[in-house]
């Protein structure tokens, strides 16, 4: 498994993702102390470059929900009109969880590039529709098999926010 480089982002974003985080499979409590700094962020402070608005969006959209700020993830991916605003709407109500919800969104998305990341890591296809039926069976059990979904869900998490991120700045 390739370590996830923090290094790639901007200091504004950077700093959000220095302290690690497992995100709970449900809708977990919101990390209070980085509420105004999530807040402070804008594509246009939070990338040096910026190329792609919607990609930088997206990015924010992404740190809001791994700090179990719910709300303003969905409030920002809603307005998002791609496919990775989908892929970022469909997880915030994995997260909530609303299952049903959850799959229309993945339904929007399609074949997308962090998909083939998580299946390269896996060693398998990834299949969106399945995880979130994974999860729901899991989620509050206190299982291997919950730990093992909420450590999937990371490296999705991290492997959207890095194509966003890239994305943003135009590489």
């Amino acid at each position: 498994m390739k370590a996830f480089e923090t290094s790639a982002f901007g200091s504004n974003i950077a700093a959000l993702l220095r302290d690690p985080r497992l995100p709970e499979l449900g809708s977990g409590s919101p990390n209070r102390s980085l509420h105004s700094a999530l807040a402070a962020l804008t594509p246009e402070n939070a990338f040096a470059t910026l190329s792609d608005r919607s990609m930088a969006l997206g990015c924010i959209s992404g740190l809001w929900l791994l700090h179990d700020f719910l709300d303003e993830s969905h409030a920002i991916s809603q307005e998002i009109s791609t496919t990775t605003g989908s892929y970022w709407h469909g997880i915030m109500h994995r997260r909530e969880p609303d299952a049903s919800n959850a799959k229309y969104w993945f339904r929007q998305v399609g074949p997308h590039p962090a998909f083939e990341l998580l299946a390269q890591e896996l060693g398998k296809p990834w299949d969106s529709f399945a995880f979130v039926d994974r999860c729901e069976s899991s989620r509050g059990t206190g299982s291997a098999e919950e730990l093992a979904c909420r450590r999937i869900q990371l490296r999705e998490f991290q492997f959207l926010l890095g194509w966003c991120n890239r994305m943003a700045m135009g590489a």
